[in-house]
């Protein structure tokens, strides 16, 4: 079961520079939401011993470890909050994460081109590699969830989000089982309490932002390096794309 007493948690799993925040920003407008910023964050830090902008800070505002985070993402919500909107990053997830709460959430794969999230990263972050781009890992939970629930999960490209965010959001609604409001489309400037530690080094656009805006494709060419990276990630995100929502 996706609910629980009426309970609908949905998690949103990304690779990083996608739309994920402006999700994010668009499900806290619902009256009726709560939302949780990568909860997982500090969990993948301290078991990889990764260097991040913002590790230090990050490590101290959240749990390391994994139960601890699941308890919390499945605790009780407040009186009149009923949709609990999860941003999760794919790569935070490792082998030897704890996967049997997946079945007690309705799960989202957000989708960019390989190429574009890259050339956004290195813009926060030089150093790069496959799993930072999260890609792989979206198509291993994709497959485990359709495996494990027998639901086929819900694939959203974030370009065609952000061409017809009224009629997508209203699909995703209607797909997830809770009732679209235009309140999504549009959210005040600036940051949130509910932002991650990290939001100084990453949020920048989003907080500048008050509704979904369509961004200009990616034509630029990536040094040779960064286009081996991309070149590994196509693959996956191919074949996610091909079960990706579409709406008129």
């Amino acid at each position: 079961m996706s609910k629980k007493n009426d309970i609908c948690r949905i998690a949103m799993w990304s690779g990083p520079r996608n739309i994920s925040t402006a999700l994010m920003r668009a499900f806290e407008n619902r009256q009726d939401c709560t939302v949780v910023d990568e909860p997982f964050y500090a969990y993948y830090l301290h078991e990889t011993q990764l260097e991040h902008p913002g590790r230090d800070k990050v490590l101290a505002s959240q749990p390391a470890a994994a139960q601890a985070v699941i308890d919390q993402l499945m605790a009780p919500l407040e009186g009149g909050v009923h949709v609990q909107y999860q941003k999760q990053m794919s790569h935070h997830i490792l082998a030897e994460t704890p996967l049997g709460w997946l079945s007690g959430v309705h799960h989202c794969f957000l989708l960019r081109e390989p190429a574009a999230m890259i050339a956004s990263y290195v813009k926060s972050r030089a150093e790069v590699c496959l799993d930072d781009m999260g890609i792989l890992q979206l198509e291993k939970l994709y497959n485990y969830v359709a495996d494990k629930t027998e639901v086929t999960p819900l694939v959203i490209d974030s370009d065609d989000l952000l061409n017809n965010p009224a009629n997508m959001l209203s699909a995703i609604c209607e797909r997830i089982g809770i009732p679209y409001t235009e309140a999504m489309l549009s959210w005040p400037a600036g940051p949130r309490d509910t932002d991650g530690a990290w939001a100084p080094w990453w949020y920048k656009n989003v907080e500048k932002s008050t509704k979904f805006e369509i961004r200009k494709p990616f034509n630029g060419k990536l040094p040779a390096e960064l286009q081996r990276i991309a070149d590994a990630a196509q693959p996956a995100y191919e074949r996610l794309s091909a079960h990706k929502l579409m709406v008129s």
